[in-house]
């Protein structure tokens, strides 16, 4: 989906880097399938491209097709779908991806990592977030605060720009619940190049 965008609007790989600060090789990477990428990162190609996050997992249409702008807004995930991917520290499932341009974005997040030293920094990114513990228990980690063990039926509400990362604990699966919100005239003016790949 990513490179028929690209394609649709003229633009090489380094056209898209100059647009999201993201490597080239990170770009070609994400098209031919070989890397997944985080959810500020997802941010950051969304907002580069001018489009809602959810049209990178949409299946490419064919060549020609038009879309239809409807004046109503509805969007049903059934359990156990919509559209999915893996980082080395979540899995995420994004519900209503069939929705564009939402003021909301929604993630199940399964959380695999077991310790803090497993993430190469802590996610930031535009806007607030708002996290509630489905299953399991995790610890919240952020730059400003100790951090926080979250129970099963806990939540968190916290500005997103600050550093911020969940990590499981215990045996059991921990899986939450996240509500982000994102201005995308806001992440435009706080993207910052990115030196490497990630």
């Amino acid at each position: 989906m990513l490179r028929q965008l690209r394609n649709e609007r003229g633009w090489t790989l380094t056209d898209v880097s100059k647009r999201t600060g993201l490597p080239v090789s990170t770009l070609s990477k994400v098209e031919t399938g070989k890397m997944s990428l985080s959810y500020e990162k997802l941010l950051r190609i969304s907002a580069g491209l001018d489009i809602d996050i959810t049209q990178l997992f949409a299946t490419p249409s064919p060549a020609g097709a038009t879309s239809v702008k409807l004046s109503g807004r509805r969007s049903i995930t059934r359990a156990q779908e919509g559209s999915s991917i893996r980082t080395s520290t979540y899995s995420y499932v994004y519900p209503a991806a069939d929705l564009l341009k939402k003021v909301l974005n929604p993630m199940f997040i399964e959380v695999e990592a077991r310790s803090i030293d497993e993430f190469d920094d802590l996610m930031r990114h535009p806007g607030e977030e708002y996290a509630l513990v489905l299953e399991g228990r995790c610890e919240f980690h952020c730059d400003l605060y100790a951090p926080a063990i979250l129970e099963t039926g806990d939540s968190i509400y916290f500005d997103a720009a600050m550093g911020h990362a969940y990590v499981a604990i215990g045996p059991d699966p921990c899986r939450i619940l996240s509500v982000c919100s994102a201005d995308s005239h806001e992440l435009k003016s706080t993207l910052r190049p990115v030196n490497g790949d990630a």
